[in-house]
């Protein structure tokens, strides 16, 4: 495999089991930990193999090319025997015909794809060399960008003084908020922007690899090690992201919401298709309404696929092309997918149906890689699950009665008739909270508090809307636009503050803005903040959107989920959400159409889950699973794993619901941080179950002067609840550490109390002095009195086969569990030379079931310590061997 630098053996090991899995067309589940350099491992693989199937597809190719043209035809009837038959009853010479046909079919076509794929090869290759090009499009985008503007100093020029006409222009703004007649519930999209006749548009997509992981930045580390990888050179890569993280256009960007970008995006699309017949109408006078979007030009974007292509980029680097070239990168980028080899995108772009088949992604005989997947069976019951509030339903319910009363008269019955089924189903809804859709949902108190939890159709018979076709309506929003055009309305007329021209207009629309009013007046009421948030919300986004999406959620089949009615104090304050049960059913066309398919990560035990629940359930033959896992690079003295089942003073450690609160359990908890703090330099990370213990033990310590004990050593910190201030606690963390590594004392590093499951339980690197000790306080199960949880167990049991003796529902918790003690204390080791121990304070995790979940490369190398002392005597000896200095 080529490699930048010599591998690890771990590596090798990865990129073969790789390379064999790809080859074979397994689904594969892949873990290297990090510092393993895995990215790099996945990166050489996949393209090592990637390079060697194109040769040996090529090499196909070239035989049965050169069979062609050896003259090898189809025989001919006169030269088949007459008299003979197949067993079908068909004679011999008809089948043979067909057979040379379809072989002479496909010689042609391969003699098609061969020139189309050498035009392309010669095209990315005279860009890649030819400097003088990219001036000369340049020049002439200038050229273009001049007329333009001379163009519209002249149309200036020319309304100068045309008061009665602007005035008109601008009443005709609000054309815009009008819905198009609604042709036809099986009407087929229709594919706009892009010129029918050109041969890129029937480019075959060949063979590729998509890799996915959680964030942009993920992506982007991901987009850099290709860069300095072997291939970075020849590789033709694509990263796709959102219109949020694409879109140059400032007008757009500015609206904010990602819905609304969206909308506003494919609005201006549509616009300029109907540009060419509103120019045509000269005696009237083009809306302003119609704007088209500068960077939606079809031969700049083919220039921006094309550099695109040439030369691998990341996100940030597309967003300056785009605006360099004036071409939209969102689109510019996905018209590069069919000819890219490997194409970047997030999670749910892949996974979510609707986004990737929107994007033009083919998963047919291709590779997937999901990266980072250790939280995939959560991340998908996310993306198809669904929550709408009380306020949402009765804002969107009052916005869109305003709306059909305004322009009654000027929608067609279609249209009418849709919204009415939208009303109908917004008014059901609130009902079922128990409230009505006329009266302030702020103010509306609900009787029966609580959270019930039904299936899709039992909700849906209850609520009485079992009798309206829920795909019709999801289609009919997504093709008249309606949460947009709404969005626009409310825009227009819903503020308050807002100035409208007539006092009939006021009067008509006066509804709609008292209720607007009212929800946030009753939003600023003490002991009220949730609709403080979703009013926040509404500013944002039309809740009509938010309410599309659990339309689109009930489409699911009944057993595949539930819908949970969350009735709090007021109907404002409750919800309405669809819980996804079964992530396999939205998996299983990722796995069925692609070749092969590999899911990996740092740290990916249990893997029992993604076995049974995601692949087994999606109908993967178990024989095309493989599973590989591997040590880490750093020497087996760097970590030292300890599971401490007893205290200083003999308590047992045991964090129970039951036990965790007594104060001899938190006092224990105190002295042993004390006793470590006073032999481990630099930084200790403690990760306490949840953000309530965190604070009861810390208010606890406070009290007995323990905190000062431990202060005297090691400066605290918290971990903050709110993401913004994440960055700056870690900051003062690592300058403290490095502050007293320097002038040394009696001060010797930092503490910092962390949660699980928190801002510092993944993604954040704790290397060398900033986590010398990650030290894990109980066992944090999941809260198995959440309705949500409860249902998913029951689900489970009553799908699942029991696995050695097991309920499925306690195999689920146990794996939830130790998941997230698998994410954080992962947090230490991030290199070759680090070193750091692992403190496991529960005899719990001593239990074989548990304590075969943890990772194998921390597991082999586990100490079981019933005693504190022995526990502390091997740290210390620790700490002379790696020579840490205090």
């Amino acid at each position: 495999f080529p490699f930048p630098y010599t591998p690890y053996r771990i590596q090798e090991q990865f990129m073969e089991a790789l390379y064999g899995a790809l080859e074979a067309g397994r689904v594969g589940i892949f873990e290297s930990p990090t510092g393993t350099g895995k990215s790099l491992s996945l990166i050489c693989g996949a393209l090592s193999w990637l390079r060697d199937w194109e040769e040996k597809r090529q090499q196909e190719e070239a035989r049965l090319l050169a069979l062609g043209a050896g003259g090898q035809d189809g025989l001919t009837p006169q030269q088949a025997r007459p008299g003979s038959a197949d067993t079908a009853g068909q004679p011999d010479w008809v089948t043979a015909f067909v057979q040379k046909k379809e072989e002479r079919d496909m010689v042609d076509r391969l003699k098609e794809e061969q020139i189309r794929r050498k035009k392309r090869e010669d095209r990315l290759e005279k860009i890649r060399h030819n400097v003088h090009l990219k001036y000369t499009a340049k020049r002439k985008r200038c050229e273009e960008d001049e007329a333009k503007r001379l163009l519209q100093l002249s149309k200036e020029a020319l309304s100068q003084g045309a008061g009665d006409d602007a005035l008109d222009q601008l009443d005709h703004n609000e054309e815009e908020l009008i819905l198009a007649e609604y042709e036809s519930d099986d009407e087929k999209k229709v594919v706009s922007g892009l010129e029918e006749d050109d041969d890129d548009l029937e480019e075959e997509h060949v063979t590729k690899i998509y890799y996915c992981s959680r964030t942009h930045s993920q992506l982007s580390q991901f987009v850099r090690e290709v860069q300095k990888s072997p291939f970075g050179k020849d590789t033709r890569l694509v990263a796709l992201g959102s219109r949020q993280n694409l879109c140059v256009n400032e007008e757009v960007r500015r609206l904010g919401a990602l819905q609304l970008i969206n909308d506003r995006c494919m609005e201006m699309q549509k616009n300029k298709h109907e540009k060419k017949s509103n120019e045509e109408n000269e005696g009237k006078k083009r809306r302003v309404s119609h704007t088209v979007c500068p960077f939606y030009s079809y031969e700049q974007m083919q220039f921006l696929r094309d550099e695109v292509l040439v030369e691998v980029q990341d996100i940030e680097q597309l967003v300056s092309l785009g605006r360099e070239t004036k071409a939209c990168p969102y689109y510019g980028s996905r018209f590069a997918i069919p000819a890219a080899q490997l194409v970047v995108l997030p999670y749910h772009m892949l996974l979510h149906e609707p986004t990737r088949n929107a994007a033009g992604i083919k998963l047919k005989d291709q590779v997937v890689i999901i990266d980072e997947a250790h939280n995939l069976i959560d991340t998908i019951t996310c993306i198809y699950s669904a929550e709408v509030s009380g306020s949402q339903l009765c804002c969107a319910h009052s916005q869109l009665s305003q709306y059909m009363e305004r322009y009654r008269k000027r929608l067609k019955a279609k249209n009418l008739m849709y919204i009415k089924q939208i009303l109908y189903l917004l008014e059901q809804f609130v009902a079922m909270l128990g409230g009505n859709v006329n009266q302030n949902p702020g103010c509306q108190a609900v009787s029966q508090t609580g959270t019930v939890l039904k299936s899709i159709n039992d909700f849906l018979f209850q609520s009485q809307t079992d009798n309206i076709n829920l795909f019709k309506v999801q289609r009919y929003c997504e093709k008249s636009l309606i949460s947009r055009k709404l969005f626009g309305f409310v825009e227009r007329y819903g503020d308050p503050a807002s100035a409208v021209k007539t006092n009939k207009e006021n009067q008509k629309l006066a509804g709609l803005q008292n209720f607007l009013l009212n929800l946030q007046q009753g939003s600023d009421k003490e002991g009220d903040p949730p609709v403080e948030v979703e009013h926040d919300q509404l500013r944002t986004a039309s809740p009509l959107m938010q309410i599309e999406g659990f339309l689109s959620a009930l489409t699911n089949a009944n057993q595949d989920g539930r819908v949970i009615l969350n009735r709090q104090g007021t109907v404002s304050q409750s919800s309405l959400k669809f819980l996804l049960l079964n992530p396999a059913v939205h998996f299983a066309k990722v796995v069925e159409e692609c070749h092969a398919v590999i899911i990996a990560g740092g740290t990916m035990q249990p893997v029992a889950d993604f076995r049974e629940q995601l692949l087994c359930c999606a109908g993967v033959d178990p024989a095309r699973i493989v599973e590989f896992s591997c040590g880490h690079v750093i020497p087996p003295e760097n970590i030292l794993p300890i599971i401490l089942c007893s205290g200083p003073s003999n308590q047992q450690l045991e964090f129970t619901y039951q036990t965790r609160d007594l104060p001899q359990m938190m006092d224990e908890t105190g002295r042993i941080l004390c006793n470590l703090c006073n032999v481990i330099p630099g930084g200790v990370v403690c990760f306490f179950p949840s953000y309530e213990y965190e604070k009861q033990v810390y208010g606890h310590w406070e009290k007995t002067g323990l905190l000062s004990r431990l202060a005297a050593k090691k400066k605290i910190f918290q971990e903050p609840k709110k993401a913004n201030q994440v960055e700056q606690v870690l900051v003062e963390y690592a300058k403290c550490i490095k502050r007293c590594s320097q002038t040394g004392g009696q001060m010797t590093g930092a503490l910092l109390l962390s949660v699980v499951g928190g801002k510092m339980s993944e993604g954040i690197n704790f290397s060398d002095d900033l986590g010398r000790c990650v030290i894990m306080v109980g066992m944090p199960y999941p809260n198995i009195r959440s309705p949500e949880l409860q249902e998913k167990m029951t689900w489970l049991d009553k799908t699942m086969p029991r696995a050695a003796g097991q309920a499925p529902s306690r195999v689920l918790i146990e794996n939830l569990c130790m998941k997230a003690v698998n994410q954080s204390i992962g947090r230490a080791i991030r290199h070759q030379k680090d070193f750091a121990s692992v403190l496991l304070l529960d005899h719990r995790y001593a239990r074989p079931a548990i304590f075969n979940k943890l990772p194998q490369w921390i597991r082999e190398r586990t100490q079981v310590k019933p005693a504190f002392g022995s526990a502390f005597a091997e740290l210390r000896k620790v700490r002379t061997c790696l020579s840490y200095v205090l």
